[in-house]
């Protein structure tokens, strides 16, 4: 039986709701901080310059001065907090600016939406955890996989469940995922590759986990990724890492068993001779003569 035609339990069904709306949530907290940073610069505050996070203490901090009044930029740059990657100099030159009433309405506007988000996002967080009490082995073992972040592996949860056997192979998986490219030929001849159409919530999350495992270095997720970026571009072989990953989740949550990467050298120890004769085909190409000799036994 397939997901498509299967009611997930409630404990799913509502930790998948939570998710989601977490999700949205982060979102909606996003495009405010967007807004923040976009009627900075209509006052010719070049705070995010100099700031790589406007909201964290040293920008939230400073925009809470700004709301309340002050407008010497000394001041302003003495309520920073740790280490800028600015000079105090560039800092207080990225804080002369014209800001007028309606710019400091429209920033305490947006600061407002912004605390009443992460409230919110607290609370929903909070109820995840309840929900996810079940689940914290599954949790723990998604974990191990690269790019697999505490949020990520609740969300995988959340949007597959715990049961695999409902899908015979996980090419069913990832097929309903919509990971894998369509088969459109017509005459012989291929006339589309894409992948279909899906549920954003679970691709998604997937594509941003695998953008983030192919920077674990000497993994089997990244070496797969530079392996397919030369022929394929980075875009189709980061959804192969998606597909890839995907298929460790499968495999782990249906046999209960923990992740154990290949390494960034299997592709090297499985084509060896493939990749010994691309390489001597590489140094003819520059011109060089190559004389191969086997070692000694």
């Amino acid at each position: 039986m397939l997901w498509g035609s299967f009611v997930p339990p409630a404990p799913i069904r509502e930790l998948r709701d939570l998710t989601r709306t977490r999700t949205q949530l982060v979102r909606e907290s996003s495009r405010h901080t967007q807004r923040i940073q976009k009627v900075l610069e209509e006052a010719h505050l070049k705070l995010t310059e100099v700031l790589s996070d406007i909201l964290a203490a040293s920008g939230r901090a400073i925009l809470t001065a700004l709301v309340a009044g002050e407008r010497d930029p000394e001041r302003l740059a003495d309520l920073t907090r740790g280490r800028l990657k600015a000079s105090r100099a560039e800092l207080v030159a990225a804080l002369q600016g014209r800001l007028t009433d309606h710019h400091v309405f429209l920033l305490k506007l947006h600061l407002n939406q912004v605390d009443t988000l992460d409230r919110a996002v607290a609370e929903v967080e909070a109820r995840i955890g309840e929900r996810l009490a079940p689940f914290r082995h599954a949790v723990e073992l998604l974990r191990a996989i690269p790019g697999v972040s505490d949020t990520v592996a609740r969300v995988l949860i959340a949007e597959i469940g715990v049961d695999m056997s409902r899908f015979p192979t996980a090419g069913h998986l990832i097929s309903w995922a919509g990971l894998c490219p369509r088969m459109d030929e017509s005459a012989g001849k291929r006339r589309s590759t894409r992948t279909r159409r899906s549920g954003c919530w679970l691709k998604t999350t997937l594509v941003q986990a695998a953008w983030a495992a192919v920077r674990t270095r000497d993994s089997y997720l990244r070496a797969q990724f530079l392996r397919l970026k030369t022929r394929r571009g980075p875009k189709k072989a980061i959804l192969a890492v998606a597909a890839s990953m995907l298929t460790a989740i499968y495999h782990k949550l249906l046999h209960d068993v923990p992740y154990k990467d290949l390494g960034g050298h299997y592709f090297d120890r499985r084509d060896k001779n493939r990749l010994a004769q691309r390489l001597i085909r590489r140094l003819e190409d520059l011109g060089l003569r190559i004389e191969v000799t086997a070692p000694a036994a």
